[in-house]
């Protein structure tokens, strides 16, 4: 959750056009504030460029002219249109959320447009479990500052997925993480555990201004600001205390909730979508790959991928309990041909494990001799590997290579597998 920020300048100080109430307007505690602006949101990063993702993946690219640049709105007028905002959450207008909107709405307007049209299927998933926890529906705006909406970001100190969780705090949250699955990349498995996450940070501050502080940069940091503020827990006093690169995080998601209410205010048109709006999802017992479902149901891998980043290697790894995501118009498909598509080249794309065995030594005098049928012989009092090898017509290096004896000794009773033609008593 944690990345080197761009520059931004300062555009000047509020226009005085109106007189807001005192909550609307929040400056940092030091209003003689003119240093440059260090800090932008991952969404200014665009992560599907920062990544080498392909951002045109989950949206086709949209004819946009780049030359087309809306003026400055009036302060009156910013302040105005976040007032109609039906927010628990307090989204107070200052100079550093002005520029930060202005960065949205038009330096990066192809990149608004791009999440715009992302939105269209990951908000209603965002919405229904942050509902479900009865947390403020407008913590959607989270992932669009924290990844671009890109399931596969990956900050450069490992946070993953939507939500960029570290890997610690995932599985303190439950979500999978192995060599084959990772559920920081599940929209749904993660979207419960950063809501989890969400609460746990609500019962600790009762602030959801310090609270989207600390998811960025943790709790620790945000209670070191507070005691180094003298105890004050508004945001906005503790603001200077806070490290340099979450100062913007907050001015950041009041500019990001105001461009993707009022996006077309500012004439930015969403992308057309390539993943389906209405999808479900299906538990599958036994392990599949996606381009078997692919193939057998004439369904774009990638559109699989899409609906499923949580499988690293397109394979549904468990014996039992998968789930896998589609379209709502093959879903049906799926379940009436489920064993033909899992028996479909399951040779090629479920072939089981080999047993390997670790390689002898490369003398030919290691090789099992014969038909490989193998001597049981009882070690009894006396014997050593010497005169066993010795009856039997083999090396001492055999013995040890066929027995696993890495040093000289054998125990009486022990049993010692000879593979040699020759029996002797």
């Amino acid at each position: 959750m944690r990345h080197t920020l761009l520059l931004l300048a300062l555009f000047g100080t509020l226009v005085a056009t109106a007189a807001p109430a005192p909550r609307t307007v929040r400056e940092p505690a030091d209003s003689m504030h003119t240093e440059y602006l260090e800090n932008l949101d991952k969404m200014v990063h665009l992560w599907y460029v920062r990544q080498n993702v392909d951002s045109t993946v989950l949206a086709e690219t949209f004819d946009y002219d780049s030359a087309v640049i809306t003026p400055d709105c009036p302060d009156s007028v910013y302040m105005k249109r976040l007032a109609k905002l039906n927010t628990l959450i307090e989204l107070p207008f200052n100079s550093i959320v002005r520029n930060y909107i202005s960065v949205y709405t038009q330096r990066k307007r192809a990149q608004v447009s791009v999440m715009l049209g992302l939105t269209e299927y990951y908000f209603p998933i965002f919405e229904e479990i942050l509902d479900s926890y009865q947390l403020p529906v407008e913590l959607r705006i989270l992932p669009v500052i924290e990844s671009a909406l890109n399931p596969r970001a990956v900050s450069r100190v490992g946070a993953t997925g939507l939500w960029q969780f570290m890997y610690g705090t995932g599985r303190r949250y439950n979500l999978q993480i192995d060599s084959y699955v990772d559920e920081r990349r599940d929209p749904i498995a993660a979207t419960h555990a950063a809501a989890r996450y969400l609460r746990d940070l609500y019962e600790m501050y009762g602030d959801w201004t310090l609270v989207i502080a600390a998811y960025n940069c943790g709790p620790g940091n945000v209670n070191k600001a507070i005691r180094r503020a003298g105890g004050k827990r508004d945001y906005w006093d503790i603001y200077y205390f806070l490290p340099r690169e979450t100062r913007g995080y907050v001015p950041a998601f009041i500019a990001a909730n105001y461009a993707m209410n009022y996006a077309a205010e500012h004439r930015i048109a969403p992308v057309q979508l390539t993943l389906p709006r209405t999808t479900d999802t299906i538990v599958v017992n036994g392990k599949m790959h996606l381009q078997q479902v692919a193939e057998v149901l004439n369904v774009p891998l990638q559109q699989l991928r899409d609906l499923n980043p949580q499988y690293k290697h397109d394979l549904l790894p468990s014996p039992s309990g998968n789930i896998i995501r589609l379209p709502f118009e093959h879903v049906g498909a799926f379940i009436d041909r489920e064993n033909e598509i899992r028996g479909y080249k399951d040779s090629v794309f479920l072939s089981p494990q080999r047993i390997r065995e670790p390689l002898m030594h490369k003398e030919v005098a290691f090789a099992t001799p014969g038909n490989g049928n193998a001597i049981r012989y009882k070690v009894r009092q006396g014997d050593v590997l010497g005169s066993i090898a010795s009856r039997y017509k083999v090396t001492v290096q055999q013995l040890k290579a066929w027995n696993g004896i890495s040093g000289h000794m054998i125990r009486v009773g022990q049993t010692l597998l000879i593979y040699s033609g020759k029996s002797h008593s």
